[in-house]
């Protein structure tokens, strides 16, 4: 299992630790609100049967104070007492100043009709009445508490990972730039000797065809030295046959590669075009691909180039006859550490991409592949 699988999954085991925790805690606030639903409910029965009392009472001299105190402790509930046929008869526990408008307390008792069931009670003998009746504040704020909680924390944790996941890259782009440049200085010393070598050699008469080889040999080493040093800074564009620069590329990995890969490049469509680029970084690019094709097919099939042109772009597509890739992989091939070979760091594809879409401003992505039956590349390039 490669780096990145491993932190997917990790990630995904939080996700669900924090989505148990959080059913959880929906699950107990909701207990609490359904239990303090009911005790309401008691309050305002409670309520109506003082209020009953009150009105039915004959006796003048007996001690209604406990009954009085029962009916005036209810100041946190909303309730509307009506008749039998739904008239408002009083409410309570509203907008003191706004209770004698009759278009506002129509208003609240179709806000609150169909909230709770209502209370039957007898009024005055055998007079029918109802009270209809909201929750308190405290229940609602019981009640969205969790998912207000739940909202801050998850925009919370997202700004952390947010934040913790760019000064993470950010860490990870210093290494990784500090590595590159470290390797370019430390390849300089040994270029400088065997360049001296070399022109010793020619004055000792040596073969010249095997000076020639041991000339691009370093020459091949000077253009990865400065590939190297290249990354971490702002690679300078220029305008480039882009034609030219894709046969030599090509031409490189064909005089590398077994006779059983074929290479086919076609670039009619953009033919002495000029693009913006940097060569040395967008050749490693194009040999990144290309390295990356032939493994994937073990050493034997086929790889074609096709670029074609559009108003402000050209597309250059690379396909191969290799193993394919899942679709589920698409994205995640560009990501640092992903490989499906036994040997390899799987830095390739992800600094083609950092190549192409940071220095170049363009794209690169998995246009289409099917597993057995091979993969296309494309690279999208902006003509200015």
């Amino acid at each position: 299992m490669n780096i990145y699988s491993q932190k997917q999954r990790w990630k995904l085991l939080l996700v669900i630790i924090a989505m148990i925790i959080g059913v959880g805690s929906l699950m107990y606030t909701n207990q609490l609100v359904s239990r303090l639903a009911i005790e309401e409910r008691k309050r305002v029965e409670l309520w109506a049967n003082g209020t009953k009392f009150l009105a039915n009472s004959a006796d003048q001299n007996a001690d209604l104070s406990f009954v009085f105190e029962v009916v005036k402790s209810n100041t946190s509930i909303p309730l509307i007492l009506t008749d039998g046929d739904m008239n408002i008869v009083s409410i309570r526990n509203f907008d003191e100043e706004k209770s004698e408008d009759e278009a506002y307390r129509k208003k609240q008792f179709a806000n609150i009709i169909g909230k709770n069931e209502p209370i039957e009670i007898n009024l005055f003998g055998n007079s029918k009445n109802f009270i209809y009746y909201d929750n308190s504040d405290l229940y609602y704020q019981l009640k969205y508490y969790p998912y207000v909680s739940l909202g801050i924390i998850s925009i919370f944790i997202l700004v952390a990972y947010f934040a913790f996941s760019f000064a993470r890259r950010a860490e990870q782009d210093q290494v990784w730039v500090g590595m590159a440049k470290e390797t370019a200085h430390q390849l300089g010393t040994p270029l400088s000797s065997l360049i001296a070598w070399i022109e010793y050699l020619r004055l000792k008469n040596v073969d010249s065809n095997t000076l020639d080889d041991m000339q691009k040999d370093v020459s091949r080493l000077e253009t990865i030295t400065e590939r190297f040093s290249k990354i971490g800074s702002v690679p300078e564009l220029n305008p480039e046959n882009l034609a030219e620069v894709l046969a030599d590329s090509f031409g490189y990995m064909e005089s590398r590669s077994s006779k059983k890969v074929q290479f086919t490049l076609d670039t009619e469509a953009i033919k002495g075009q000029q693009i913006p680029m940097n060569v040395p970084l967008f050749a490693w690019v194009i040999e990144n691909l290309c390295r990356n094709a032939i493994d994937a097919m073990e050493g034997a099939g086929a790889i074609s180039c096709t670029v074609s042109d559009t108003n402000n772009a050209v597309h250059i597509d690379i396909e191969d006859t290799g193993k394919g890739i899942p679709r589920t992989n698409f994205e995640t091939v560009f990501q640092p550490g992903y490989t499906s070979k036994k040997r390899g760091w799987g830095l390739g594809l992800s600094l083609t991409k950092r190549i192409i879409e940071q220095y170049h401003q363009g794209k690169v992505f998995v246009k289409q592949s099917e597993v057995g039956k091979g993969t296309t590349f494309r690279i999208t390039l902006n003509k200015a």
